[in-house]
């Protein structure tokens, strides 16, 4: 062997475990922020009603031993060594195994789904082969497609989990800064405290939402710093608190104290099982930010750290509390009481630091989520602000920010204690964890084509063990349980109904388009007076023409003399490569000068702005004239055959070697290409007096040759964008029906027309600039 190859494999070696322990420690910040600090008001939220500590110690034993076997299998087995591995290439989340199953099972909520779809690199996740081998899994696979209301069914048990994490992003800042803030009761007197505590907590929690637009870039150097003093301290405090108190705590570790305990307590220890359910609030967020990390670093993370500091934490309050029986007050049962008089202070400030943290973390999924749902057509357009260049899973959305601010206020100010804020934030996780544990059941069968016997198990034993903490859960209902069941409801009925009138629409859109013999029969003027530009129609059509083009033709008999019909979809993959990002091809004949362009992103893609967008899409045009791709000659209304006519065109980085879009002043002198491999294409000159006119030329390499035809529509294809580009928006009021029921005209007219108007227009979410933007108005009877 060569000894320098084997240096650089061990170098390579090297460097990749720098990098996953590098990804491991900032993990600690991101993942781990809410699930470390739950520590502060487990014990709190357990003994708070239900059950009482008493001096047999029972009580707090079994208590101890549930958390320990909470932990050790949820978070551990379930997440870390199961869930971890159904990533979408290398994302996470409900709406990961959601789209997973979407691909692998063909039921996918989004109406323009193509076959070109299928080709993408990230489609088929590792390149298997889509069709169950087993048996079951087969007549899983086809029930799933045959049936519309199952694929219903699979479509909202996706949004329950995620209106329940938009839930958890108002609960979980308020019981984690409310929790730490609690630190002042030992420190004044019950009467007292209790008027501090809450307007001190409102005025983090203001804060907190207030920082929010600046991005967590900003001051994200500091998040993994805090957490991991955090865990160091509990961890310490707690080893402390072992070795001083009762050395023999370890005892309470064996599961036979869990039967001791519901033997003693019975139903009051089953009902305190929502207060121990809160050691686990957190641990979805390893799935769900998989995206920003690697299975590994979480791994590493969560198995060396996270989880021997939470255990070393709980046993030493456990220690603690068994050698001090007197809790007259049940405010002396919780984490400050067991530390260190002298250290109180400190540890206030570092656990108000942490509990900020991991609220922070809650709040940026809850962003997250929101843009996948709204990618995904179920939830309202909204602003989503990218406040970072360089992460671009960093966003802020100004509407939900202040609506989880004000939410969060509510329910602190409403609940004033940890009890109810706990019986809240429990059931929203556990539910969660319900619906992730459903849907990997399926991910089991239909995507990684194991035994139905393995995904019965699955759910059997994770599913009883999350079905008896939610039962615990439910039966809070009146005790602040309502609160996540409420505000699930509100955000399920806003996604469901959007969902369906943006579906009424674009069935609307595909019964109405309008035949594309009937354009190619207008002649190559199309009947109409080409004027200078580019026409940019968009719609949600990939095939036919919008009947907005009609409706516009009809009252305005002048267009653009290079016509684009634009389609910005989503697909079911978190990423779109920027070389598979555009799918063009020619309407007709050549010379119409007229192209289908569809823009594909992924459900964690975002957006360019307006200036780079449009040069990637004058140049995949361009790339598709020069490429001696032939144009349609005769009309095609299958969009089956229609893909198979269509070029997929990457972004101007992606095809360095092909052609370039150069833009610079008319008066500069530049050269056109530095080297005698390129040749410039550029339009005709005109004569703009007293006005600068940018010059676009397009920089073609030499090999291969292109001849006349091409080389005239390349030049007014230049023509066009130096005489800019308009934008052509359908602005459509949707109706229902005369003789619809009841339920659908409440749905459309009155549900689906209030979030329109109140949701931001297309013009914003696309970001175009507004003087460039022609918008025509319809009415659609759906």
């Amino acid at each position: 062997m060569d000894p320098e190859t084997g240096v650089y494999k061990n170098l390579v070696k090297r460097e990749s475990w720098k990098t996953v322990l590098t990804l491991a420690y900032q993990s600690l910040g991101v993942v781990y922020g809410d699930l470390s600090t739950s520590p502060l008001y487990v014990f709190k939220s357990t003994f708070a009603e239900d059950i009482q500590h008493s001096e047999t110690n029972e009580e707090i034993y079994g208590v101890l031993s549930f958390i320990f076997w909470t932990l050790t299998l949820v978070p551990l087995f379930k997440y870390v060594f199961i869930v971890l591995r159904a990533d979408d290439n290398g994302e996470g989340g409900t709406f990961a195994l959601y789209s997973l199953l979407c691909r692998h099972a063909r039921v996918n909520s989004l109406p323009n789904c193509q076959l070109a779809d299928e080709e993408l690199s990230d489609y088929k996740k590792d390149n298997i082969d889509f069709a169950p081998k087993n048996g079951f899994g087969s007549k899983l696979k086809s029930t799933l497609e045959r049936y519309r209301v199952l694929q219903r069914v699979l479509l909202v048990l996706a949004l329950i989990g995620t209106c329940m994490v938009i839930g958890d992003g108002v609960l979980t800042p308020a019981i984690s800064v409310f929790s730490a803030v609690s630190g002042l009761e030992l420190s004044m007197a019950k009467e007292h405290h209790k008027y501090v505590e809450v307007p001190v907590a409102c005025v983090i929690l203001i804060g907190l939402f207030a920082l929010q637009h600046y991005g967590t870039h900003k001051v994200g150097f500091l998040f993994a710093p805090v957490v991991l003093i955090w865990l160091l301290c509990i961890s310490a405090i707690g080893l402390y608190n072992i070795l001083h108190w009762n050395p023999h705590v370890y005892q309470a570790l064996s599961p036979h104290y869990m039967y001791i305990f519901l033997k003693k307590t019975q139903r009051g220890g089953w009902m305190s099982l929502g207060g121990i359910l809160l050691c686990i609030t957190g641990s979805e967020a390893m799935f769900a930010d998989l995206g920003h990390f690697s299975q590994l670093s979480i791994k590493i993370a969560f198995t060396s750290l996270v989880y021997p500091s939470l255990i070393l934490a709980y046993m030493g309050q456990a220690a603690y509390l068994s050698q001090h029986h007197d809790v007259n007050n049940d405010y002396r049962i919780g984490f400050y009481v067991s530390v260190p008089e002298r250290l109180r202070w400190p540890v206030l400030v570092i656990a108000i630091l942490a509990a900020v943290v991991g609220s922070q973390a809650i709040i940026t999924g809850t962003f997250s989520i929101i843009k996948q749902c709204s990618s995904l057509g179920c939830f309202p357009r909204v602003k989503i602000v990218h406040t970072s260049s360089k992460i671009h899973g960093q966003i802020y959305i100004p509407e939900i920010n202040w609506i989880l601010m004000l939410l969060c206020l509510a329910v602190t100010i409403g609940f004033r204690d940890t009890k109810r804020l706990g019986n809240a934030s429990g059931l929203a996780v556990i539910t969660v964890m319900l619906v992730t544990t459903c849907l990997m059941s399926l991910v089991i069968v239909l995507c990684w084509q194991k035994s139905v016997f393995f995904a019965v198990g699955f759910v059997v034993f994770f599913g009883t063990i999350e079905a008896l903490y939610f039962s615990a859960s439910l039966i809070k209902f009146l005790e602040g349980a309502w609160v996540p069941i409420a505000l699930a409801f509100v955000f399920l009925i806003t996604m469901c109904v959007w969902h369906y009138g943006t579906l009424k629409k674009y069935e609307f859109d595909v019964q109405n388009k309008v035949s594309i013999n009937w354009l190619l029969s207008l002649g190559p003027s199309l009947g109409i007076v080409r004027v200078r530009g580019i026409g940019l129609i968009h719609t949600e059509l990939v095939s036919g023409i919008p009947a907005i083009f009609s409706h516009f033709v009809t009252n305005l008999p002048a267009f653009h003399q290079v016509l684009v019909f634009i389609c910005i979809k989503s697909v079911p993959v978190p990423h779109v490569r920027p070389e598979e990002r555009f799918l063009v091809g020619h309407i007709g004949p050549r010379k119409y000068r007229l192209y289908r362009c569809i823009v594909r992103y992924g459900y964690r893609d975002f957006h360019k702005d307006d200036m780079e967008f449009e040069n990637d899409l004058v140049c995949s045009i361009a790339e598709l004239i020069r490429s001696g791709s032939v144009g349609l000659n005769v009309a095609i209304d299958d969009p089956v055959k229609e893909d198979d006519k269509m070029t997929v065109i990457g972004t101007c980085s992606t095809h360095t070697e092909g052609i370039r879009m150069s833009e610079d002043d008319v008066d500069n002198n530049i050269d056109a290409a530095g080297t005698s491999e390129l040749r410039e294409i550029q339009s005709p000159p005109v004569v703009v007096a007293n006005k600068p006119r940018k010059r676009v030329r397009f920089i073609v390499p030499e090999s291969p040759k292109i001849d006349m035809d091409t080389t005239e529509e390349l030049q007014e294809l230049t023509e066009a964008r130096e005489a800019g580009i308009a934008y052509i928006l359908g602005h459509s009021y949707v109706k229902a029906k005369q003789g619809s029921s009841f339920l659908k005209k409440l749905v459309i007219n009155v549900g689906y027309e209030f979030l329109r108007r109140n949701s931001r227009a297309p013009t914003h979410t696309l970001s175009l600039p507004h003087a460039s933007t022609l918008e025509v108005g319809m009415i659609y009877h759906v």
